[in-house]
C-alpha cells in the first residue's frame, strides 16, 4: 500500500497534470483558454492547493525536527509556502473579489491586492531561484547519488531531496524547454507556460517536504 501511495504521489500527479494540460491545449477552444490560465482560474487554484498542503507539512517539520539547522530549514520553507499561498490567491482576493484601492493598483501591474506582481524582486527572481533547485534537487543531486556519490557532501545529507521527485522535476524540465521553443520559434505549444510550469514548481515543494518528513521520521530526527 505504501509503494502504491508514493508511485501515485511521484508519478501519476505529476503525469495527470501533464496529460490534462495536453487535452487543454487539445480541446479547450482559445477564446477560454484564458480562463484556465487567468488569475483565479483552475491552473491557480491547484497552485495554491498544492502550497496549501506543503504549508502545514513545512510547520510540522519546524516544530518536530530536533536538529536546529533543520528547524530554520523547515521554517524558511514554511514562510515561504505561507507567502506564496497568499500571494496566488492575491491574499483573499481571488476568494471573496474585493477591490483594489488606487494607490496600489497603480503599482501592480495586474491590479491585485499581491505583492508578486509589484516588483521583479518578487516575482521573476525568485521563482528562477526555485527553477534552479528543482533543477538541482530533482536532478543533478539523485543523479550525484547514484552515480557519483562522492562527489555529494554528506553534510547536507539530510537535505537532498529522495528520488520521489525525480519524475516532477523532469517535467517542470520539459515544461521550461517547451517555453524556451515557443520563445525562440513563435510556435507556442502551450497557452500560457509560466503557469503550467508553477504547477510542477509548486507540487515538487509539497512532494520535497512530505519526502523530508519520512525520512528524517526514519532517520530518529523526529
Amino acid at each position: 500500500m505504501k509503494n502504491i501511495a508514493r508511485n501515485f504521489l511521484m508519478i501519476d500527479i505529476p503525469l495527470l497534470l501533464m496529460m490534462g494540460q495536453v487535452l487543454v491545449e487539445i480541446f479547450v477552444p482559445n477564446t477560454e483558454k484564458a480562463a484556465f490560465h487567468s488569475e483565479g482560474g483552475p491552473h491557480e487554484a491547484i497552485e495554491a492547493f498544492f502550497l496549501v498542503f506543503a504549508f502545514p507539512v513545512a510547520l510540522f517539520l519546524t516544530f518536530k525536527v530536533k536538529n536546529f539547522w533543520l528547524k530554520i530549514w523547515a521554517g524558511i520553507a514554511a514562510l515561504c509556502c505561507f507567502y506564496v499561498a497568499g500571494e496566488e490567491i492575491s491574499w483573499g482576493q481571488q476568494i471573496f473579489h474585493w477591490g483594489t484601492p488606487e494607490n496600489w493598483a497603480a503599482i501592480n501591474d495586474q491590479n491585485e491586492t499581491n505583492l508578486h506582481n509589484t516588483s521583479t524582486w518578487l516575482d521573476q527572481k525568485p521563482r528562477a531561484i526555485l527553477e534552479i533547485g528543482v533543477l538541482i534537487g530533482g536532478l543533478i543531486i539523485p543523479a550525484l547519488r547514484k552515480w557519483k556519490p562522492e562527489r555529494l557532501p554528506q553534510r547536507f545529507k539530510e537535505i537532498y531531496p529522495g528520488n520521489i521527485v525525480v519524475f516532477t522535476a523532469i517535467c517542470a524540465v520539459i515544461v521550461k524547454l517547451i517555453g524556451i521553443y515557443g520563445d525562440t520559434t513563435g510556435h507556442h505549444l502551450f497557452w500560457r507556460v509560466s503557469e503550467v510550469m508553477e504547477l510542477y514548481l509548486y507540487y515538487f515543494v509539497l512532494l520535497y517536504l512530505i519526502d523530508r518528513k519520512f525520512s528524517w521520521k526514519e532517520q530518529g530526527l523526529i
